[in-house]
């Protein structure tokens, strides 16, 4: 097969390692320096826009598309002219072609399921998304769905929950703390290539959530990482004392009160495998990195 990964960024450059074995991949980026990681990966490399159809021209036609393009982190205007716009014009871009692909993956994100007090959701689980941007999202899943039935392309939307892995551990973050009270829901990297592989690769036509098997609250996962790190245990903080602080911004607000825990039911139900089934396992490199005093 040949696989086209729009957006091939961190998650994206792992999938195409991982696909590269046994299928042709072509990866996209919009700027010189994405195009040339990924040709330092062993792909092939597109510079192209999203957003841009005379710029998707030049890609090649596949058999499967991911689109695993980033907003780079800014608001949801951004969000909307990439997730959105750009997304719509991807998948006219293939499929007006004379051969369109057969599948297609969108990567989205467990932000649109909103706060759920802690409670467990699942892909059944309506959303309700709770900032700008996660409508965004919730909206760029409808769209995904969408525009690939109206072309008779199959494919999934997924979710995934909170990455990590080489160069974003954030140790920081929780061994400095303060850390504030909630549920985090993980998966490494290397899982959310590996199951956006398994869903191309065995044709699941459902939207999955990509998630560890084990949601954290964060003060005890913070006190795991002090203690395998050999530090002193964070400072903690409960989402009234984060509030009354007064410095977040609306958006951040939100995400402090956002609480849920995700399950991966359907997607261990299919039959992937995790290679990092917990953070116990995820974090064992950066740990050990740690203590020996190397940038994990």
């Amino acid at each position: 097969m040949r696989v086209v990964v729009l957006g091939c960024g961190y998650v994206g450059l792992e999938l195409g390692r991982q696909l590269a074995a046994a299928h042709d991949v072509v990866g996209v980026r919009r700027s010189d320096d994405g195009a040339a990681a990924v040709e330092d990966a062993g792909l092939e490399a597109v510079q192209a826009d999203v957003t841009d159809p005379d710029g998707l021209a030049r890609v090649p036609d596949a058999d499967w598309v991911v689109f695993a393009a980033s907003s780079g982190g800014r608001g949801a205007d951004r969000a909307r002219e990439v997730y959105v716009e750009g997304q719509r014009t991807a998948i006219d871009a293939f499929g007006e072609r004379d051969a369109p692909p057969e599948r297609y993956v969108y990567t989205s994100s467990t932000g649109v399921y909103g706060d759920h007090g802690g409670d467990w959701v699942g892909e059944d689980t309506p959303i309700e998304p709770t900032t700008d941007k996660t409508r965004v999202l919730a909206e760029a899943e409808r769209v995904a769905r969408e525009r690939t039935a109206e072309y008779g392309i199959g494919g999934s939307v997924a979710r995934f929950a909170g990455l990590y892995g080489p160069r974003r551990y954030r140790l920081s973050r929780y061994l400095e703390g303060p850390v504030t009270a909630g549920y985090l829901n993980m998966v490494h990297r290397d899982d959310a290539a590996g199951a956006v592989a398994f869903l191309l690769e065995h044709g699941v036509d459902e939207d999955v959530l990509v998630v560890d098997d084990e949601p954290v609250e964060k003060w005890a996962f913070a006190d795991w990482l002090a203690d395998e790190c050999g530090v002193e245990r964070p400072a903690k903080r409960t989402k009234e004392e984060r509030l009354a602080a007064g410095d977040l911004s609306e958006a951040a607000e939100r995400r402090v009160l956002t609480s849920k825990r995700c399950s991966n039911e359907r997607l261990r139900g299919l039959g992937y495998e995790f290679r990092y089934p917990t953070f116990r396992e995820g974090y064992r490199a950066a740990i050990e990195a740690f203590r020996e005093g190397h940038e994990p």
